[in-house]
């Protein structure tokens, strides 16, 4: 047995060494490329700066005006975290169309590099108005106001 496996061994070994022609093709790695200026498609961390450039201060006077929204995709599904925002100051449709082409990007992203998260639930924590700042809740207690 043990002359078998050292057989095999020496056969593998010797199969690695032969010689290389100048012809044989060695494979490249593609470089990433960043969009063309004019894309409607803009890179990961520059779609999340938006959202958070559209949400600024986000300014309340009651928990009404208080809201949360999702924020990218685990590669298992849900959302990575979620973003406080307030009606007085963002408008919803903006944000929401900013916040689903983030999450878009992020599924793509993850399919395409193969990235495995740790699979966990993360619940929507709500937003509550805290010195005339709208600020995540946390959780339950936030969603039963």
């Amino acid at each position: 047995m043990k002359k078998l496996v050292l057989l095999l061994l020496a056969a593998c070994a010797a199969s690695g060494c032969g010689a290389q022609s100048g012809n044989q093709k060695v494979p490249v790695a593609v470089a990433a490329t960043k969009a063309p200026p004019d894309s409607n498609l803009a890179a990961p961390g520059e779609m999340l700066t938006r959202i958070r450039t559209l949400v600024g201060s986000p300014t309340c006077s009651s928990d009404a005006q208080c809201h949360t929204m999702p924020l990218g995709a685990k590669s298992c599904g849900g959302p990575e975290g979620y973003i406080a925002w307030s009606s007085a100051k963002t408008q919803e449709a903006e944000l929401r169309a900013l916040g689903d082409s983030y999450k878009e990007q992020q599924r793509a992203a993850n399919a395409a590099s193969g990235m495995m998260s740790t699979c966990n639930f993360v619940p929507d924590p709500g937003a509550i108005c805290k010195t005339g700042i709208c600020q995540l809740g946390s959780g339950a207690a936030a969603q039963a106001r």
